[in-house]
């Protein structure tokens, strides 16, 4: 098979169009392709001049129709794949920049095969590392017990709407808990900065269950709150086909602990609670369990403090953004994507300031699970296609900065959300201002040209009244070169809501080989232990520890 790279496009093309393309700059006939897919798609917006679409294809050869299987082609190519054995340069007039290589499919990810499956395995929590470790176990035959303290996806949507539209909190059904953990209520986002052969896996496991079939491909992936929720249901319905007994609305509660090993995991369900006899449990429960790092504390897990991040949600008209980094070029003929962008300043005093989670498109959301706290969150559609585009504009923190203890960074969290809940007016409406006022430290009166989209309400006040003064003088430091670097980042009429707290766990829970130092049997993964940064290394993380559980086996 080959591989054609950085063929540069003014517009997106289809399957048809890119199969006479690859024809042109192999110098053979279209009838001569026996496949074409696209290996990956990027934009390139460094020129606003020339931005364009940078597609990497791969070509399989029927040499049978070429009628010459060992001759080259008018652009001096082999039709086998295997003749290229080198790098190559097209020598198409119109696709010269084009790369043409030889391409091996890298091997299948394949999960272990289980030799003992008669062990009773119990999964805490149904984000992607809860989802993905159970998929894993699943299939190898282990049938496990998969509780989740929030509920299914349908009626959980259902809490939510009804948190957003008249701000009662439900605080085991929201934002952070529930199918699908946080993630399913965001953009979808599937970029990470590990490389990992167990991605591939994870892609094509999720366009199984119905995800788009463009995130195989696309440089930025993401799959959009409306179809993760599809998916997360679909992958929760192959669990049950595979035997496993998956329980919403119970939550783990305590662990029982002989001989240094768990014996027994102590679940509540309602009002009353039960005990599963079990000596494997996986633990992932998502960042923002703080009543189960609670426990884990006081039963002697090692819990040590890490660094996170907290600030705002800062919101901008997509269009705005989209003309300040596409230029003239973005238009309906030329179909460019919204846009995002990723930001990061490192200050005199040592801190970082930098964007996170970019949702084009989309809405800032709340997403408290603690009642008298406000967090925010954002979320985007498949589509993308709302007025505002927002982004998590946030300050690093660091265990010095709240005494060092292991759950000294979730005290640190709850004062700043409890401190939010207050100045919005105590109806889980978020303090907001405009980024002008915050600029000069003024109180602001109202909107500019830009409507807020979090529900249930701003309220607009001073956040130097309501952030730390090292945050504000970062977030005051950063703002304008970010602007230098994206015109109208620090436009007066964005808007800045607080308070942004969950972007990672501030603990990581410790352990070796995937099982909790200390504690034989607890095997800790995704964000909620502390080793995961978004959906897909949160997998990730998962399917590594089913691996570990199935070695100990």
């Amino acid at each position: 098979m080959l591989k054609l790279s950085n063929i540069k496009l003014a517009k997106a093309r289809d399957l048809t169009q890119l199969t006479a393309i690859a024809s042109e700059i192999l110098g053979i006939s279209e009838a001569c392709i026996k496949e074409l897919k696209i290996h990956r798609l990027s934009i390139d917006a460094r020129r606003k001049s020339d931005v364009c679409f940078v597609y990497s294809l791969l070509v399989s050869i029927d040499d049978r129709r070429s009628g010459h299987s060992a001759q080259s082609g008018q652009n001096g190519y082999h039709t086998e794949a295997h003749s290229v054995t080198a790098h190559q340069k097209s020598k198409s007039r119109q696709y010269p920049q084009v790369d043409v290589s030889q391409f091996i499919s890298p091997e299948p990810y394949v999960f272990p095969v289980a030799k003992d499956t008669s062990k009773t395995i119990v999964i805490v929590g149904m984000g992607p590392a809860g989802l993905f470790s159970a998929l894993c176990l699943a299939e190898a035959g282990i049938k496990c017990v998969i509780v989740e303290r929030g509920q299914a996806v349908d009626e959980r949507v259902k809490s939510v709407a009804h948190f957003w539209k008249e701000g009662f909190l439900d605080e085991e059904s929201n934002v952070q808990f529930g199918e699908g953990g946080a993630g399913t209520f965001s953009d979808g986002k599937l970029t990470t900065g590990i490389n990992d052969r167990r991605i591939l896996f994870v892609l094509e496991r999720l366009v199984a269950f119905g995800a788009p079939e463009d995130i195989l491909y696309l440089a930025k992936p993401h799959i959009g709150t409306d179809k993760l929720r599809d998916v997360v249901a679909a992958l929760r319905q192959r669990l049950i086909e595979l035997g496993c007994d998956v329980r919403f609305g119970h939550k783990l509660t305590d662990v029982k602990i002989t001989d240094g090993a768990l014996s027994h995991a102590v679940i509540q369900h309602g009002q009353s609670s039960y005990t599963i006899s079990t000596d494997t449990l996986v633990l992932a429960p998502g960042n923002s369990a703080r009543d189960t790092f609670e426990m884990l504390h006081q039963r002697g897990f090692k819990l040590t403090p890490k660094a996170f991040s907290v600030g705002v949600r800062i919101e901008h008209l997509q269009s705005e953004m989209d003309a300040s980094q596409y230029g003239q070029a973005q238009s309906p003929e030329t179909s460019l994507p919204a846009s995002d962008y990723k930001l990061a300043a490192h200050l005199k005093n040592g801190r970082s300031v930098y964007t996170f989670c970019v949702c084009p498109g989309g809405q800032v959301v709340a997403a408290a699970s603690e009642w008298g706290g406000v967090v925010t969150n954002g979320m985007s559609q498949y589509m993308r296609d709302d007025d505002n585009i927002n982004g998590a504009l946030l300050v690093s923190i660091t265990p010095d900065d709240f005494g060092n203890e292991p759950l000294g960074g979730v005290a640190f969290q709850r004062k700043l959300e409890q401190s939010a809940f207050l100045a919005g007016g105590g109806n889980y409406s978020a303090p907001a201002q405009l980024v002008g006022d915050f600029l000069k430290k003024m109180t602001s009166k109202g909107r500019g040209r830009i409507t807020p989209t979090y529900l249930p309400g701003v309220t607009y006040c001073n956040l130097w009244d309501v952030l730390p003064e090292f945050v504000c003088d970062a977030l005051l430091e950063a703002l304008p070169i970010f602007s230098k670097r994206i015109g109208g980042f620090a436009d007066s009429d964005a808007i800045m809501t607080a308070v942004e707290t969950r972007s990672s766990c501030p603990l990581r829970i410790e352990r070796e080989n995937y099982e909790t130092v200390g504690i034989r049997g607890v095997f800790p993964c995704g964000e909620g232990a502390g080793y995961a940064g978004g959906i897909m290394s949160a997998a990730v993380d998962g399917i590594r520890c089913a691996e570990a559980i199935i070695n100990a086996l």
